[in-house]
């Protein structure tokens, strides 16, 4: 029985390693370690198995989701440097096509792959609006000033 917590330990830390919520890890070590209990006291019985492992998830969990908040909550108000031209006007350098998947805009000295916001054409040279990123492409629309 003490090989279905190990495997289940394992299983805990790959979605772990899938997901970005800092949960599964606490599972996973809960898993491991009523898998060490029963590898100690291999005649316990599933409901014990159950138990120690319900009450060391849920202590783990209690313990450290408020740090962990905190933490996640302070690293998320640490703004990349692209998320810092939002809103900050750029030059197109490559015709922004959505159809054609092409474009491309210059801001702060570095050239971003770019699709346009409402699927419109915009040629070389003109001013865009940085409105958003979505994977590695950066999100503009024509600017008003013009």
């Amino acid at each position: 029985m003490m090989w279905l917590w190990f495997a289940l330990a394992i299983a805990f830390l790959v979605l772990e390693l899938v997901t970005t919520q800092f949960v599964s890890i606490w599972f996973s070590a809960s898993a491991l370690i009523t898998g060490i209990v029963v590898a100690i006291f291999p005649q316990m019985q599933i409901a014990w198995q159950i138990i120690i492992f319900v009450v060391l998830s849920v202590g783990a969990l209690v313990a450290t989701r408020p740090l962990v908040k905190k933490l996640v909550k302070k690293m998320k108000g640490s703004e990349t440097n692209l998320e810092l031209n939002i809103g900050k006007t750029a030059m197109v350098v490559e015709t922004i096509d959505n159809i054609k998947e092409t474009g491309a805009v210059k801001i702060n000295g570095l050239v971003w792959t770019a699709r346009s916001s409402d699927n419109s054409i915009i040629e070389v040279g003109e001013i865009v609006i940085f409105e958003r990123v979505s994977g590695n492409k950066a999100f503009v629309s024509k600017s008003k000033e013009e």
